[in-house]
């Protein structure tokens, strides 16, 4: 680096005549580490957010649907699970029915809810619903009330069951508008189940709306015969989700269609990232702010030190070592504002993932403390960003204090 570091250095650690341009100095270093602290422990924050929504999702349905186009149901899925279950990444597949109908209860009380119908077999497969339960067991068997007359088991999501003041052992009944003709000459399909379980994955948008029931009761409620509405598939990997869909739906060709978990939650995703992108746009307003301090403190160093330009450059000082000087002045304040910055927020985000001292009311969110996940690309990202603007904040003061021209620097008072 040469004499030029060495002066910078100089110039930094010496007494200003007016201590105003050393507060600036030191406030531009704050500015700057208060900003990457906050961009990492925020990014961080969002991180771990968007990581738990993304496990619980999954953990609620697949990586992989298997649908017809239309949604007129798969008959062959035996035979198409059989075809498929041995491809690469694929560790689990469960067949399933979806649709929607009424729920009843005896105390009066009604609300329309996603009806799933699963293979109690092969639902551990593909989802972790099972883990969810709150209260109860998972249970859509027959299952017998006081040794008599015997009912199919549901498992409600936690607040549907609110909803419909509904508790264990109550019996309910399902209304579905499969079996309603044009003319109304049919009655609607009714069944009664009782609930053996309340599950709760965290996700409001999936609590309040979805009961579990077996794959057999559920093709009676819907009259779908042998049908299924489709398959889960779960992997190995989630990242291969894309790949894999693709050899499937060649595979299969027209009508099936496979969807990714991406795919189905697109939109939840894209806001997520969205939101992250906002939050670094306005947490970076603190380092750019910290960034034009830079500047206003090298443009009165250069003012104060004119004089002292003026000499070294009668001393044989280059114009681009004159230049060097100012830019590793203002690089050394920006490296150590960042490094600091970075190591604030690693700080805060272990303690936070360590001893969780950070807690959130489990019955708003869906975790009880805020969740932490910290990426070595965010840090470098942030850390870049951080002195790339330090660096164009030096240039200009800089680029000034080596044109100066030897003799006037000297005269100058």
């Amino acid at each position: 680096m040469g004499y030029e570091f060495f002066i910078a250095n100089r110039y930094l650690k010496s007494k200003r005549k007016t201590g105003f341009i050393s507060l600036i100095t030191y406030m531009s270093m704050i500015g700057i580490m208060i900003g990457v602290a906050a961009l990492i422990i925020v990014l961080s924050i969002m991180n771990g957010f968007e990581s738990e929504v993304r496990s619980r999702i999954i953990g609620f349905g697949a990586h992989i649907e298997l649908r017809t186009y239309h949604n007129e149901g798969v008959e062959d899925y035996k035979k198409i699970i059989e075809e498929i279950e041995t491809f690469e990444h694929i560790s689990g597949i469960s067949p399933y029915i979806e649709d929607k109908a009424l729920v009843y209860t005896a105390k009066k009380k009604k609300s329309g809810a996603a009806i799933k119908g699963i293979d109690p077999e092969t639902i551990g497969q593909v989802s972790d619903i099972e883990d969810q339960i709150v209260y109860g067991i998972f249970e859509v068997g027959e299952i017998k009330i006081n040794g008599a007359k015997s009912y199919p088991g549901i498992v409600l999501g936690r607040y549907l069951a609110d909803k419909l003041n509904a508790d264990l052992g109550d019996k309910v009944q399902l209304l579905s508008p499969s079996g309603i003709s044009p003319l109304l000459s049919r009655m609607p399909a009714l069944r009664t189940f009782k609930v053996t379980g309340l599950f709760e994955t965290g996700i409001f948008e999936f609590d309040d709306v979805f009961a579990y029931v077996s794959m057999k009761e559920a093709q009676r409620l819907f009259e779908m015969g042998n049908k299924v509405s489709g398959l889960e598939i779960k992997l190995d990997d989630m990242n291969k989700a894309e790949d894999v869909a693709t050899k499937i739906k060649e595979h299969l060709g027209y009508p099936y269609a496979a969807i990714t978990w991406f795919e189905m939650n697109k939109n939840l995703f894209s806001w997520m990232q969205l939101e992250k992108w906002g939050m670094f746009i306005i947490l970076s307003l603190i380092i750019i702010v910290a960034a034009f301090n830079i500047i206003s403190t090298l443009i009165m160093i250069v003012l104060e030190k004119t004089k002292e330009i003026g000499v070294l450059k009668s001393m044989g000082a280059s114009s681009s070592g004159i230049m060097k000087i100012f830019m590793f002045e203002g690089l050394i304040g920006g490296v150590v504002g960042t490094a600091l910055g970075c190591i604030i927020g690693f700080v805060v985000c272990w303690a936070q993932e360590r001893f969780q001292f950070f807690s959130l009311p489990p019955d708003v969110y869906i975790i009880s403390a805020l969740p932490i996940l910290m990426k070595a690309r965010d840090f470098i990202f942030i850390a870049s960003a951080a002195l790339l603007l330090c660096f164009m904040a030096t240039f200009y003061p800089a680029r000034k204090a080596s044109k100066l021209d030897p003799v006037d620097a000297i005269r100058y008072e």
